[in-house]
């Protein structure tokens, strides 16, 4: 046997000089690899074919040296190493091994005809974890490997859901930091929009004498106010979609009337751009199960893209009808935007949901957008139970777009709160506006009073509370992000005061995820607005309020 010595700077460096760019992927990864040591051929095949059993990758060395650079290539579950080899005999190796950090706990067991008990305690000083005699019985050797490689499974396996849980938690952590930054960037993006928007919308109710150009640079401003509100609100719903956070607000509601009221909402931009917009829609109730406010952005979301995909001279077709479902014995709502744009190449139509997904455009980007449109439509008809499908015979052919939704065997009187047809309020009331903004307040205010409503304004929390004890007012418009007070610890003091315990509180803010509405709700607010508000949407929170005062 070949005498035992220390540990030379020579060996060690020969180890140490080996790099882990020399690691290689192994063919099979659910194996694990196993390490066989000897300098004698014959033992070596011998050990083979015993192992071979077991089912794993196994490599094997004839020496000390090569030992060590297969440890540095891979990992390995278990080491049977010679003790009596040439140069560098077992003891050293295995020191070596033991020396390097990724192999330190590599179990190696040692295989030696001298099982004397000096050379036991030498080979257990060395790391060694076990101890066989040679010759070794077949049956022995495979039950010690086994024990080894049903454990290094165990750790490996521990190894990876250990790593996926961080990975996983990991994930969450960012897209809860992305959701609010989003909903940050989305609430000081909306600030400055809403008196802007109010402004426009004041001067056009104001501007009748105004001479034509103003009224065009009027018309210019609300519509790219419009756009830029439009483009932030589909950045936020796409996110939103993504993290699973849309929540519906259900009703039974009439499709059919929703898709007649956004075609006629969108009629004026689709004369404007000389496109002829037609529709055919049954003047019948259909009945769905849905969020009416969702179930008109997606079909506004059609409209929009046929309106930017079509040139001037046009024409674009909605219609409308009832068709058996092929799976199902239900009805299905089937809505059609068909258009004489400039159509889909092949190697698009199935790529036009995709998420910030667009055909290709020249460098003037003259359709603009950020491609969320189309994935927004079918995210929010998918959580409809509906289904949205393109056609499209090529490029300079149009495209057509349908959407079908379960239909609910419903009598045709069963009237909705959501077919509700706000019509504008016919009262005036006393309303307090709550806005640290000092030109979002005014320009509310001058808007709201050329309504002929008496309108008084506040900028914190506290000066509203105080304001609203002698102003009295019937409705109270709050921002939530005041400072020192915020929006919702003011309603809570209001319905705590009998006398405005009853007002109607609307909540204003930027923040328009469904978490920050259903937190406004819960704080006591009567309705949530998102910034920048749609003056039609303020009209129709008054109109309601008339219908339920008058009830």
């Amino acid at each position: 046997m070949a005498k035992s010595t220390p540990v030379s700077a020579t060996q060690f460096s020969v180890f140490d000089s080996m790099k882990d760019e020399d690691i290689r992927h192994l063919p099979d990864p659910e194996r694990v690899n196993i390490l066989v040591v000897d300098d004698i051929p014959d033992k070596l095949k011998a050990y083979q074919i015993v192992l071979e059993e077991l089912g794993q990758n196994l490599v094997t060395v004839h020496s000390g040296e090569e030992a060590l650079k297969q440890v540095l290539r891979q990992e390995f579950a278990v080491i049977l190493l010679d003790v009596n080899m040439p140069g560098m005999d077992g003891f050293e190796t295995a020191a070596l091994i033991r020396k390097r950090k990724k192999s330190s706990r590599t179990p190696i067991i040692f295989l030696t005809a001298f099982t004397d008990e000096l050379r036991v305690n030498q080979g257990y000083a060395s790391g060694a974890v076990d101890y066989l005699p040679t010759p070794v019985m077949p049956e022995v050797l495979k039950a010690k490997v086994r024990v080894f490689i049903e454990l290094f499974q165990m750790r490996r396996q521990a190894a990876m859901q250990a790593e996926e849980h961080a990975r996983r938690t990991a994930a969450e952590e960012a897209d809860r930091r992305k959701d609010e930054f989003l909903g940050m960037l989305g609430h000081e993006l909306r600030n400055p929009l809403g008196p802007i928007k109010n402004a426009v919308k004041l001067l056009q109710m104001t501007g009748g004498s105004a001479d034509e150009q103003t009224k065009q640079l009027y018309d210019i401003i609300g519509r790219q106010v419009s756009h830029m509100a439009r483009l932030i609100d589909d950045l936020l719903d796409a996110t939103r979609l993504a993290c699973g956070k849309v929540l519906l607000k259900k009703d039974l509601c009439d499709i059919a009337r929703l898709v007649r009221q956004t075609t006629q909402d969108y009629q004026s931009v689709f004369e404007a751009s000389n496109i002829e917009l037609v529709t055919h829609v049954p003047n019948v109730p259909v009945w769905v199960e849905g969020d009416p406010t969702r179930l008109v952005q997606a079909v506004g979301n059609l409209l929009h893209n046929a309106h930017k995909f079509t040139e001037p001279f046009g024409k674009v077709t909605v219609t409308m009808m009832l068709e058996k479902n092929a799976q199902t014995p239900h009805m299905m709502a089937k809505i059609t935007v068909r258009d004489t744009g400039i159509g889909i190449a092949p190697d698009m139509l199935d790529h036009v949901f995709d998420v910030f997904r667009q055909a290709e455009q020249g460098l003037d980007r003259n359709r603009g957008g950020l491609g969320l449109g189309l994935t927004l439509v079918k995210g929010l008809v998918e959580l409809h139970n509906g289904d949205v499908s393109v056609k499209s015979e090529g490029l300079g052919k149009g495209a057509e777009f349908i959407l079908r939704f379960p239909v609910e065997s419903t009598a045709s009187n069963v009237r909705s709160t959501s077919n509700v047809n706000p019509i504008g309020s016919k009262k005036t009331y006393r309303i307090l506006v709550i806005e640290d903004n000092q030109d979002a307040a005014e320009s509310a205010r001058l808007l709201l009073k050329t309504e002929g409503h008496e309108v008084r304004t506040a900028a914190t929390g506290q000066d509203g509370l105080d304001l609203a004890r002698s102003f009295k007012p019937q409705i109270v418009l709050c921002d939530i992000g005041l400072p020192g007070m915020d929006g919702y610890q003011v309603v809570r003091e209001l319905r705590k005061d009998p006398e405005s315990a009853s007002v109607y509180a609307i909540a204003l803010t930027g923040y328009g995820r469904d978490e920050d509405q259903r937190q406004a709700y819960q704080a006591g607010f009567n309705l949530h607005l998102t910034k920048p508000i749609a003056y039609p949407s303020l009209q129709k929170a008054l109109y309601a309020l008339e219908e339920t005062t008058a009830g």
